[in-house]
């Protein structure tokens, strides 16, 4: 039990409010020693997972194409295309992100978001000009911050919930690993569809928050 050490160092870093890089870094730090490894081998096995990791090599691509595009004026083409809807507040376009989100995971499709290419560029700014659209204006720092904070948890919130839904995802072939080798004999289909109850109900309640944030929001 002694490796579990680390999720004891996350929950009291994440309690601190602490550095996240730096909490993950240090519980793995810490789970790596209690497993009796030096911590030589622990940071060899954190750099051959940073160098195998496919989303990582990637992001060295994206980050500067995104920059390129922002650049070009990216971010004024979303605030003006929010411009030009009618009735759109931060609140409804963040809930119809949530949705789209949570159906393009569920079939498979994770990369067509995420916090690099769609949500600093595009939904953050979109979301900001919508709350300018329906205060005329007057919005205050921390309403932006906030804003900006819940376009990025809508991202995650949907791709987390959805992507259990698809049966080859990795994250439901590990579920059925771990039942597998505890004697249960659990298709990932059906895991699949368990996923989907909840993956409903999250987004249930997580609309109804966002509801409430944007009638604060628009005053």
């Amino acid at each position: 039990m002694t490796p579990l050490i680390g999720v004891g160092v996350l929950v009291i870093g994440f309690g601190l409010r602490a550095n996240p890089l730096g909490v993950v870094a240090a519980a793995g730090l810490a789970s790596g020693l209690a497993s009796g490894h030096s911590a030589t081998a622990t940071l060899a096995v954190f750099g051959k997972a940073f160098n195998e990791a496919r989303y990582v090599s990637l992001i060295w691509l994206t980050a500067p194409v995104i920059g390129v595009l922002e650049r070009a004026g990216l971010r004024h083409a979303a605030q003006g295309l929010v411009a030009r809807a009618r009735g759109l507040t931060p609140g409804r376009l963040l809930i119809g992100y949530l949705g789209l989100r949570q159906v393009t995971a569920a079939l498979g499709l994770t990369a067509l978001g995420g916090q690099v290419q769609m949500v600093r560029p595009v939904l953050a700014p979109m979301a900001e000009a919508a709350a300018d659209l329906s205060t005329g204006g007057a919005v205050t720092d921390q309403t932006r911050q906030e804003i900006k904070a819940h376009a990025a948890a809508v991202d995650n919130i949907g791709v987390f919930f959805g992507e259990d839904i698809f049966i080859a995802f990795g994250s439901v072939l590990l579920i059925h690993g771990v039942l597998a080798a505890q004697g249960f004999d659990v298709a990932p289909g059906q895991i699949a569809r368990f996923a989907i109850p909840t993956a409903a109900l999250t987004f249930i309640v997580h609309a109804i928050r966002l509801w409430r944030r944007d009638r604060r929001w628009r005053t």
